[in-house]
């Protein structure tokens, strides 16, 4: 749709237009995008059957909002999507601060305007892109930003007193007038300040500085909270949350496939590390399943939550890990191994916060111990439970042991190193090695190619450290692979000082 030509209040009244408030133009677009069975909120993944129908429901009963949940649960981002239901043009009169409405004006500026100019008062179009407003709740948000107060300058310059209402500069809410206005993080903001927005939601009154204005503002209002904010750094008083006619709790993402799903929309890899990297479905899985692992750890805090930013950062950066890696060795393509991994802790780290628990064990030794749990959680999808084997004592039992060879390689005093900067051909020679690994990947997996299969070979190894029936050591430069009764009792002393300095155990 073009800008309307219609320039004066004169010719938008002959045009027939009859001005509609925001929540009763959000639910006619609504109705339409039902009825014609078009997305609502595009992008927006693993909601479908929870959140937006709670969120169609709400606007449909023109209801103001608060989005309930812990972070990174896309409260803001339905928020901002909502303008997406807005008309696309609205007309304004010009030069007017809160978007006045030409057929009912509330701001004396925009009366004067029109008895002044009559029906040559001129007409501006605003875009829906400049019908939102959000402001993120501080201590420090005062009533005079959100609402108004007086500007002495202004009183000055055009020589007015005090007393005269053109003297008010107004806030981002008046200015957000006949649009959407979020504020997120609700209850951080300061109760007094909580108490300046009664009257706004539920009667039309502003207070600035003793001027007591009746200016009825259409406002579609949505607040976003985490729940825990009510009792850790503040809480919404209990009149505003009444007036707040719709609660909806949001989540975190409920299957390893929708989580995936968002961490591929959201992921930010370029063309040529896509050229260059190959990642598989399985060490997908695995990243996110470091994020369900993280959600139900009890060295986490759940109070805080663990967004879906942790995927999507260790995303990145394993693509990053690889690429560095292929860079260095000189190579065009590339996959992204389980070595490769051990880039992810700092996406990790920095995703997370620790109870006390979790602080004495210390974050990267809690990082390696969710990357573990996150190997363990995905083998028994690919491969045999080690665990059920481990409780079948019969010798039937042990002849079906499908890693029965494995094992015996490695009891047999054989190690394995890999080295974190490896080439992939050499990675492979390397994996060969032991004995039954490849047997045991072809006897699961007869379609997969020979990288495919390499990696499932890394994959049974790490499996099997993470199951504690093989050694694993994570070194500066190395892991080693090796059985697990000649690790706790071999001799350690090849190793450099700055190796058993940094030498630590997935278990």
């Amino acid at each position: 749709m073009s800008i309307p030509t219609i320039k004066t209040l004169g010719e938008l009244k002959k045009s027939g237009y009859q001005p509609k408030s925001v929540k009763d133009e959000i639910r006619k677009n609504l109705i339409g995008k039902l009825q014609k069975h078009e997305s609502t909120f595009n992008g927006i993944i693993g909601y479908e059957e929870t959140v937006i129908p709670d969120v169609e429901r709400a606007l449909l009963s023109r209801h103001n909002i608060l989005f309930l949940g812990l972070r990174g649960q896309a409260k803001t981002r339905m928020a901002r999507q909502m303008i997406e239901l807005l008309d696309e043009y609205i007309p304004v009169i010009e030069g007017t601060e809160i978007n006045d409405d030409p057929l009912n004006p509330i701001s004396i500026h925009a009366k004067d305007l029109i008895a002044q100019y009559g029906d040559d008062t001129p007409i501006h179009w605003v875009h829906r892109s400049e019908r939102y407003g959000e402001k993120l709740a501080t201590p420090d948000v005062s009533v005079a930003d959100l609402i108004g107060d007086i500007d002495p300058i202004k009183a000055a310059n055009l020589r007015l007193s005090f007393a005269d209402e053109r003297v008010i500069h107004y806030g981002i809410i008046p200015r957000s007038n006949r649009g959407i206005f979020v504020i997120n993080e609700i209850p951080d903001l300061q109760a007094r300040i909580q108490v300046a927005l009664f009257n706004i939601l539920e009667e039309g009154d502003v207070q600035i500085r003793g001027f007591k204005l009746r200016m009825p503002l259409d406002i579609l209002f949505v607040f976003t909270a985490n729940p825990e904010d009510y009792t850790n750094r503040g809480s919404i008083v209990t009149p505003l949350k009444d007036r707040i006619e719709s609660q909806i709790l949001t989540h975190y993402p409920k299957t390893i496939d929708t989580a995936l799903t968002i961490t591929e929309q959201e992921a930010d890899i370029l063309k040529e590390q896509q050229a260059k990297v190959q990642m598989s479905d399985l060490v997908k899985r695995l990243i996110e399943q470091i994020s369900f692992e993280a959600r139900s750890s009890e060295l986490v805090d759940k109070k805080s939550g663990v967004s879906a930013r942790l995927s999507i950062s260790a995303f990145e950066n394993a693509v990053s890990s690889a690429e560095r890696r292929a860079l260095i060795n000189k190579e065009n393509h590339t996959q992204v191994w389980l070595s490769d991994l051990i880039g992810l802790i700092p996406s990790i780290t920095g995703k997370i916060e620790l109870v006390y628990e979790g602080e004495q064990e210390g974050p990267y030794q809690v990082a390696m111990n969710l990357l573990d749990k996150a190997i363990r959680s995905q083998f028994i999808q690919y491969f045999p439970n080690p665990e059920t084997l481990k409780k079948k004592r019969n010798q039937q039992a042990a002849e079906e042991n499908p890693y029965r060879s494995i094992s015996t390689w490695f009891d047999k005093g054989n190690s394995l190193n890999l080295m974190f900067h490896t080439k992939d051909e050499d990675k492979i020679q390397q994996l060969y090695k032991v004995d039954g690994l490849h047997a045991l990947v072809k006897k699961y997996f007869k379609q997969a190619n020979e990288k495919d299969a390499a990696l499932l070979m890394e994959f049974v190894l790490h499996g099997l450290a993470a199951f504690s029936m093989i050694s694993k050591k994570i070194l500066e430069s190395r892991i080693e692979f090796k059985d697990l009764m000649g690790s706790m009792l071999g001799n350690t002393t090849s190793f450099s000082d700055e190796e058993l300095e940094d030498n630590d155990d997935f278990n």
